[in-house]
């Protein structure tokens, strides 16, 4: 973990209440797909959790949903406003099991730690595949962003009004895959856990206090007995994680 301040250089809403937010600063922390950073907000006890969507040395981007008091705040910061942000957060993705063909599974603001995943995963040569879910097609981001990089990107929503009806697992159900890589709501999680044909990865979203460790605010039951989301995860296999049924 590492804090520091960095400066905002893009702020765009890209969908029906997502925004991409761009950071320059020192990003040395991060080192692989699915850690997290954690922004301070002005008036507000707590950081804000966001997942990294893609990172270099010098810069960070962002993607958030507007979800309350804190994400708004945010979506009204210009660029050139600075930051104190904590990077390097959360375990991330492993992919040394990914195989050939692996496939990345996101819901909503579950998306965007497939980017910089895709992107190593096509630098190590693997075909990859990914099935993104929303609820409409005002919902829908970053597909065109994945077919740019080379990834088979298929959509899902709820309602029909975009690619195939249904969720992640109706499209994930008729593909063939190595391992999958899956971020996204607990109820997504849980059915792509159900439905995968081989081993994975799973990233959670939980509510978080501090963020690194501290508070155990936002633990999960698996098999080996409670891990903390922020520290232990937020990535987990599939092999040690207990649903409560």
């Amino acid at each position: 973990m590492k804090q520091g301040i960095f400066t905002i250089t893009e702020n765009e809403r890209i969908a029906e209440g997502v925004y991409r937010m761009r950071l320059a600063g020192d990003a040395s922390a991060i080192t692989r797909p699915g850690q997290f950073i954690n922004i301070a907000l002005e008036g507000k006890y707590l950081r804000r959790p966001i997942s990294v969507c893609d990172w270099d040395e010098g810069s960070v981007t962002i993607i958030y949903k507007l979800l309350g008091a804190g994400t708004e705040q945010m979506s009204r910061y210009l660029p050139g406003r600075e930051l104190d942000v904590l990077t390097g957060l959360g375990n991330g993705f492993d992919i040394s099991d990914a195989g050939d063909a692996p496939l990345l599974l996101g819901g909503g603001v579950g998306t965007p730690p497939m980017y910089a995943l895709a992107k190593e995963l096509l630098a190590q040569g693997k075909t990859v595949t990914a099935v993104l879910g929303f609820n409409t097609a005002a919902d829908v981001f970053y597909e065109q962003e994945l077919c740019a990089l080379g990834v088979r990107t298929i959509v899902a929503t709820a309602d029909g009004s975009c690619g195939v009806r249904g969720f992640v697992t109706e499209p994930m159900a008729a593909l063939d895959y190595s391992y999958f890589f899956a971020c996204g709501p607990e109820p997504m999680l849980k059915a792509v856990w159900r439905a995968s044909k081989t081993s994975g990865q799973l990233s959670f979203e939980e509510r978080m206090g501090c963020g690194f460790g501290a508070c155990m605010g936002c633990t999960c039951k698996t098999l080996t007995g409670f891990k903390r989301i922020c520290r232990d995860g937020p990535v987990l296999r599939k092999e040690e994680i207990a649903w409560d049924e």
